[in-house]
């Protein structure tokens, strides 16, 4: 199988959209999880939300005692959901943007605005042990204000995830290397500042080569798109198929 020095982070919240569907046991978010890292994943990532509509606590409870690799959390800024991190001590927490009647995650956090937040529970995150990421859009703003927050809270911040939505969603070439440039940048800036980064958001089989090709970006999370293909071909070929895809196969 080809090989790619960008590491693989499957999500799973959408074998537990399915499972939630009925309210049952199956398909399990753990056994997926399992089942990813044998097909060649790094680590797995979850987004448990406020209104628990896939990823369930016990859930992250679970993985955290089952998986190998790193399990990154995905969650809010509340309060609620920082207690949760806590407990539940994933080794990494990826803060992002929620709003209740979204479908999917719609874009970066906005650290001009919600800086303080971000600074508070970052570092009461890092004082629990838990690395913590920030999911932004890739705007060198973003990445000033993350290098400013208030009170010194970058010094909590390990790295930062740059939303590729945009770049999934170019209308034609052009715009589509647009905005490959700009996650490139960004994840050049990024480094120079010392940070880790990951990038994700809607990549697929078809499109993820040259993001993984950014040598700055060290691991991509990556989904919707992994447990859609796995609908007709099983997980573990849809894994494989990914990281083939990422290493330009």
């Amino acid at each position: 199988m080809a090989t790619s020095k960008t590491k693989l982070s499957v999500n799973v919240d959408h074998i537990a959209t399915l499972r939630q569907a009925r309210r049952t046991r199956n398909p399990d978010p753990v056994e997926a999880a399992w089942m990813a890292e044998q097909a060649g994943a790094a680590g797995i990532t979850v987004h448990l939300r406020m209104d628990r509509r896939h990823i369930q606590d016990s859930d992250v409870e679970r993985l955290r005692e089952a998986i190998k690799g790193k399990l990154n959390l995905e969650m809010s800024i509340s309060t609620e959901m920082l207690k949760a991190a806590i407990r539940l001590r994933p080794h990494q927490v990826t803060l992002v943007p929620e709003r209740p009647e979204e479908v999917t995650t719609e874009g970066g956090l906005n650290l001009i605005f919600y800086g303080r937040r971000v600074t508070e529970v970052a570092e009461q995150l890092a004082a629990a042990g838990i690395t913590v990421s920030l999911f932004i859009d890739p705007d060198p703003r973003q990445l000033q204000a993350l290098s400013s927050l208030p009170g010194g809270g970058a010094r909590w911040i390990e790295g930062f995830e740059i939303n590729t939505d945009a770049y999934t969603r170019g209308q034609d070439p052009a715009q589509t290397q647009e905005e490959l440039a700009r996650v490139a940048e960004m994840a050049e800036a990024g480094q120079q500042k010392g940070l880790r980064v990951y990038a994700g958001h809607g990549l697929r089989s078809d499109d993820v080569g040259a993001i993984a090709a950014i040598p700055q970006i060290e691991e991509l999370n990556i989904g919707h798109s992994i447990v859609a293909r796995s609908v007709m071909i099983g997980l573990d070929a849809a894994v494989k198929e990914m990281l083939a895809a990422m290493a330009g196969k």
